[in-house]
Parts: structure tokens; C-alpha cells; sequence
């Protein structure tokens, strides 16, 4: 097995997990807060917008059956690249999308993919997704967990908030989960 981690920032952490969760050769995926300049943030502390993290999750994943390239797939068709100041109704500096490297292989291939997605040209605006180094990773309070499958039409309204008509709307040719 060659176990492997990825964090990814998109928004709500509670949107980012299932569709990772649910793939062959994801082991687990946690929500957590990761970027600031606080050790071992609180929810009510990175809300406030004074530590620096985002939210985000991290996924353990067996490269051997998913690879990194596949995750970073995924996550482009679960986020809004072109939106710098948050995710969808989730607004500010916590919600911003970053691909968080945690080596120079997955920089290259997160840049190649951005770079291949602006290409594309399935956006009108530019990508603005950052790509930065790890950071320490901090799991975020247990109640936020695996949040679709405690609270499921709470998950659900969370979703319906812009995310899903944006991801059907831009990328209806392809599945993302």
C-alpha cells in the first residue's frame, strides 16, 4: 500500500468530504483547519477570521488504487476555482480554495491541472485557486466529522447553497462522485 495525504481547502469543510469519502483507495478523510498562525484552532476561533487557517480537509488515500492526480480532479469539480473570496454562501478568508502540497510531485501536478483547467477554458473568469505548501493540519471538533452522514438535511441544505447547480452547471459532462 503506498499511503499517501492530500488537503484540500474548498469552502465548507462539511462539503469536502463526502465526495472524496466515497472513493475506492480513500482510507479516511478529516475536517480540520489548516494555514493560520494558531496551534490547534477552535471553530469559533477560525470563524472569527483573526488565525489565518482555512477550513479543510485532509484525505488519506492508497495511491496505488487513487492517485493524487484523481483527487486533485475531483476537487476541481467540487469547488468554484474563480472565486478567491470563499466557497458558494461561505464566505471569507477561512473559505478560500487552496490545493495544499505536500511535496514537489504534487505541486507539479496540481499546477499542471490548474494550468490544464484554465486551458480548457470551461471558466469565463480566470482560476484563482491557490497552490500552497502544507501546513500543520489540525482535525476540526468532532461534531464536524463526517458531518453529511450525522446531520444529513442539514448536509443537504449546506449543498443546495449555490454548490450543487454550480457544479451541474459547470460540469455536467463529468462526474465528481
Amino acid at each position: 500500500m503506498a499511503v499517501e495525504t492530500a488537503i484540500f481547502a474548498g469552502g465548507c469543510f462539511w462539503c469536502m468530504v463526502q465526495p472524496f469519502d466515497t472513493h475506492p483507495g480513500v482510507i479516511s478523510v478529516v475536517s480540520g483547519y489548516t494555514g493560520g498562525h494558531v496551534a490547534n484552532p477552535t471553530y469559533e476561533q477560525v470563524t472569527s477570521h483573526t488565525t489565518g487557517h482555512t477550513e479543510a480537509v485532509k484525505i488519506t488515500f492508497d495511491n496505488a488504487i487513487m492517485s493524487y492526480q484523481e483527487l486533485v480532479a475531483i476537487y476541481w469539480q467540487v469547488t468554484d476555482p474563480t472565486d478567491a473570496s470563499g466557497q458558494f454562501q461561505d464566505r471569507g478568508d477561512n473559505y478560500r480554495p487552496v490545493i495544499y502540497v505536500n511535496s514537489k510531485t504534487q505541486r507539479q501536478i496540481a499546477t499542471d491541472s490548474k494550468a490544464a483547467l484554465a486551458a480548457s477554458q470551461r471558466f469565463t473568469k480566470p482560476i484563482v485557486t491557490t497552490i500552497e505548501a502544507a501546513q500543520p493540519f489540525y482535525p476540526a471538533e468532532t461534531y464536524h466529522q463526517d458531518f453529511y452522514k450525522k446531520d444529513p438535511m442539514r448536509y443537504a441544505m449546506e449543498e443546495s447553497g449555490g454548490r450543487q447547480a454550480f457544479i451541474n452547471e459547470h460540469w455536467s459532462d463529468q462526474t465528481s462522485k
